[in-house]
């Protein structure tokens, strides 16, 4: 059963994000609207296309949903991967969609300092070859002007 929902919420998902078929809604709305004065601007009239577009709405928030849930697991798997494979990296940092917020605010916290504490020695860095440029430059100078 779950093999054949994944099957066919990823076909549907693939189909309903084509440009053929917004074309295909789109041109169903102008059907609809164009209708409107053969119908009167009935309540039917109305109810059909309310009726219809809240009906597929209703059942696209399930594939969406479906499809998103297995790229999210996938994307983490792969991530938890590279996590395993790189050297230095910190494996307590695999399976952090299981921390609790708290857990995950603290180690954004974390990522936050050690980025400002990295700008702040990458301004030391920039700095201090701007002024190994400044003095070479004046060195320059002096040696066009001596001769």
């Amino acid at each position: 059963m779950n093999d054949v929902f994944r099957k066919f919420a990823n076909k549907t998902s693939e189909v309903v994000g084509s440009p053929w078929a917004f074309i295909i809604a789109t041109a169903v709305i102008i059907i609809w609207a164009v209708s409107g004065p053969i119908f009167g601007f009935s309540d039917t009239w109305q109810l059909v296309i309310n009726t219809s577009t809240t009906i597929i709405t209703f059942l696209m928030v399930f594939l969406i949903q479906n499809t998103q849930n297995r790229d999210a697991k996938a994307i983490h798997l792969k991530l938890d991967e590279l996590i395993r494979g790189v050297e230095g990296a910190r494996d307590e940092l695999v399976d952090l969609e299981d921390l609790s917020d708290d857990e995950l605010r603290r180690l954004q916290q974390q990522f936050k300092q050690m980025r400002e504490a990295q700008s702040g020695d990458m301004k030391e860095h920039v700095e201090k070859h701007l002024d190994a440029l400044e003095d070479e430059l004046e060195d320059r100078e002096e040696e066009k002007s001596a001769a």
